[in-house]
């Protein structure tokens, strides 16, 4: 998704000083490329996609890792080895990227959209029950920054009443909640490598499936709906058709790239954190005098440095700021408009709750720059426009 600033710094032609993303390379993304050229392997499941696979079972637990285009990619595989069928119902947040939706409407499935909680802005787990009916087939929840939604109660009530649950962990990458991966948690759960993200290839995503009964479905799925894998493993010695999947692998170049990123994950992630704590040490005497809010997570939760945002009073006031800093030159961004409010999220979906704190905080919500290499000065640089907005 490109972030929206408002008003935009491209339209001001104000020089852009402090942008709001900027990836990081290792050092080794072109060597593994030219690696995956001179094996003459290039269509991917290849030795690197391997590799990535390798890591993402090992870090997370999934009893099987499957790298794909996109995060959307891989919430459209999840629908299909949810076998979502038209007609049944999907919960999930309003406040979310539309595929998160629309991964499951390309099925004839209705997403089902309740509130977040005021505190992490993550799907509020309280009114799940109430939301689900005969027609419910999966609840999605999606952690927001990569801070973990109440998980051991999201499950509990998908047991009891016979639900998938699907883990829209796109921010997620080595967070974690009560010490156990998020990607790991659900049925299945979607990963984005999107350049926005923290480990990144550009596009790219992953589904992982944790629930190993569905391990030979997905690789068909994956494989185009055709049993290719069997014939590799020497189980049939013919392949063929045997039901609905899609052209998901990406390429060994992109899958290349990705495991040099995955190398240097945790060295990414510290970074990342890093920022995130310089802004919250400094932001803390502005929250205290009431201006602001900052992001609240429990103790149950890590944090992965993937968002830092800051939560004002009225939209007024986030516009004002959004403002004041991108003439400045800083690209602060807001985030999603709720989904419930647009016009195909009106036309395919349904309410589940009120949807008040998702209106409001969706409204009042600014996001920080936040990359490796982001330093110091800069950080208090962007604080400092902060204060001078607020007269401190």
């Amino acid at each position: 998704m490109t972030d929206l600033v408002s008003p935009s710094l491209r339209k001001q032609n104000v020089p852009l000083a402090i942008p709001f993303t900027k990836a990081y390379l290792t050092g080794n993304e072109l060597r593994y490329i030219t690696e995956a050229l001179a094996g003459n392997h290039l269509c991917g499941n290849g030795p690197f996609t391997e590799h990535c696979h390798d890591w993402f079972n090992k870090n997370t637990g999934a009893a099987g890792t499957f790298l794909t285009h996109s995060g959307t990619s891989a919430l459209e595989m999840a629908a299909l080895l949810g076998d979502i069928q038209p007609g049944d119902e999907v919960i999930m947040p309003s406040f979310t990227f539309v595929t998160t939706a629309s991964a499951f409407v390309m099925r004839g499935a209705v997403p089902v959209f309740i509130d977040i909680r005021e505190d992490n802005l993550n799907l509020d787990e309280t009114l799940i029950t109430k939301a689900i009916t005969k027609k419910t087939k999966a609840i999605v929840p999606v952690h927001y920054a990569g801070i973990a939604c109440e998980m051991d109660t999201i499950n509990a009530i998908a047991r009891e009443n016979d639900l998938l649950v699907i883990e829209d962990a796109a921010h997620s990458v080595l967070s974690s909640y009560k010490g156990r991966p998020l990607g790991g948690l659900g049925t299945m759960s979607a990963v984005s490598f999107h350049e926005t993200k923290n480990i990144v290839s550009g596009e790219g995503g992953a589904l992982l499936v944790n629930d190993e009964k569905l391990l030979d479905r997905a690789f068909t799925i994956w494989e185009k709906g055709t049993n290719r894998r069997e014939f590799f493993l020497g189980k049939v010695d013919k392949y063929t058709w045997h039901e609905l999947g899609s052209s998901y692998l990406p390429s060994e170049m992109t899958a290349a790239f990705l495991w040099a990123q995955l190398q240097q994950a945790q060295y990414i992630t510290q970074k990342r954190v890093e920022v995130w704590h310089r802004y919250h040490d400094l932001l803390q005497p502005l929250e205290e005098a009431e201006l602001l809010r900052r992001p609240q997570w429990s103790q149950d939760a890590s944090i992965n440095g993937h968002i830092y945002y800051i939560l004002l009073p009225k939209p007024e006031i986030r516009d004002a700021l959004l403002t004041h800093l991108s003439k400045a030159g800083v690209e602060a961004v807001f985030h999603y408009l709720p989904l419930h409010s647009s016009t195909a999220g009106q036309k395919f979906g349904r309410a589940g709750s009120d949807l008040n704190n998702t209106n409001h905080l969706s409204a009042c919500l600014l996001r920080f720059p936040i990359w490796v290499g982001l330093g110091p000065a800069e950080i208090d640089h962007i604080v400092t426009l902060v204060k001078e907005f607020f007269g401190l």
